[in-house]
């Protein structure tokens, strides 16, 4: 194979501009696939950035939620009922909710941000910034701002970071409370909130004063050391009623991505994309092949002629495809890295460039120009000599 190589590479630079635009082809749709796979792995990190943030071995949840955007809360007397077992470390209720926050530079300017509120005896954020502000929370009406909010809240962090007071509203269904910015903590956006807050259990109730008492969002259950998280789970399914859903920390995760994946059109949105992606990526390619293939065919002819097989020339065609893919592939690449990092600033998502997505996409583009290959060279089996010369 390797002493036919440079027949199909000078075969192929042969037409400059018809390889710089096989080239285009296969860079744009490089670009495409790598952008729809980064964009939906993206979103589907930071919907579970919360998830993998608590320091929890199991958690219920209502049977009727569906995501951290759609939660529904319970009796958080099933959370108590779980001290009776003998692994329970500790059980601790979460809250979670929307609530519009008053831009405290524009003061006219609302916004919706999540807020989150726990009981602060308990530390289970491994979330930068949390653990250390629990003296502050505290205080009432102090919260914790995400410095990773997006920047229409204002200038939230450069402002506590210089020292100054950060004082503002907050409001839910006509509830206004005045709350102050106590400290900062990194965690983050996602498609579902543009800004988070965190505080105590009491500040939130105070926050959302019309929440019925007792009632919870999320239970995080604690084993004590050397427990089965799986053996415990089991358990408590045969325990508890049907009213509260038991998910293990993994489960709670991908509880969080099946919603975004199969519940709304954004998965197959991402999908279709890349589907689209390759086949511009083999249209344009195949024209290409098609093209080379038609206007060379009196060669090809002479070398069936001289006894060379089909597969022979079948594997001319497919080295032009391999070469087209590769100097398609790498300028891709880098293009697709700069975007990200683009896009990584402009919204905020997690999106990188991961070693298992660039070996998919690398696959996926020699394989979208073998296709394209294939498909050209079906034109030589008609190639007779004969009638061609």
């Amino acid at each position: 194979m390797f002493r036919r190589l440079p027949t199909a590479w000078l075969q192929l630079r042969y037409q400059k501009i018809r390889l710089i635009v096989a080239i285009s082809g296969v860079v744009f749709a490089v670009v495409i696939i790598f952008m729809q796979l980064g964009i939906r792995d993206a979103l589907f990190d930071s919907a579970v950035r919360l998830h993998k943030g608590l320091d929890g071995d199991c958690f219920l949840i209502s049977p009727r939620s569906t995501s951290l955007i759609a939660m529904v809360n319970f009796p958080e007397r099933r959370l108590s009922q779980l001290l009776a077992f003998e692994e329970v470390d500790f059980v601790t209720p979460i809250y979670l909710d929307f609530a519009q926050w008053k831009n405290p530079k524009t003061r006219n300017y609302w916004r919706n941000l999540y807020v989150i509120g726990f009981d602060l005896r308990y530390q289970i954020f491994n979330l930068p910034g949390v653990n250390d502000n629990i003296e502050v929370l505290k205080i009432p009406d102090i919260v914790l701002f995400d410095r990773d909010s997006r920047a229409e809240f204002g200038p939230i962090v450069s402002e506590f970071e210089k020292g100054n007071k950060v004082i503002t509203e907050v409001s839910h269904q006509g509830n206004n409370r005045k709350i102050q910015v106590g400290g900062l903590f990194k965690m983050g956006t996602s498609f579902g909130f543009d800004g988070n807050l965190i505080t105590s259990h009491l500040n939130f109730l105070r926050i959302f004063n019309n929440r019925k008492q007792g009632f919870i969002d999320i239970g995080l259950i604690r084993l004590k050391p050397g427990n089965s998280v799986l053996v415990f789970t089991k358990k408590l399914i045969e325990y508890l009623p049907k009213d509260v859903k038991i998910l293990t920390k993994e489960e709670f995760i991908e509880f969080e991505k099946e919603y975004w994946q199969s519940s709304t059109a954004i998965g197959f949105i991402f999908n279709l994309g890349v589907v689209l992606g390759l086949v511009v990526g083999m249209v344009v390619v195949y024209q290409i092949l098609y093209t080379n293939v038609s206007e060379h065919l009196s060669q090809y002819a002479t070398l069936k002629a001289m006894g060379y097989r089909h597969n022979y020339l079948l594997s001319i065609v497919l080295q032009q495809a391999l070469f087209i893919a590769i100097l398609g592939y790498i300028p891709g690449f880098i293009i697709s890295v700069i975007q990200y990092e683009i896009t990584k600033q402009a919204t905020l998502i997690p999106i990188e460039m991961t070693f298992n997505r660039a070996l998919f996409v690398i696959f996926a583009t020699i394989f979208m120009c073998f296709i394209s290959g294939a498909t050209a060279v079906n034109k030589l089996k008609s190639a007779d000599p004969a009638e061609i010369f």
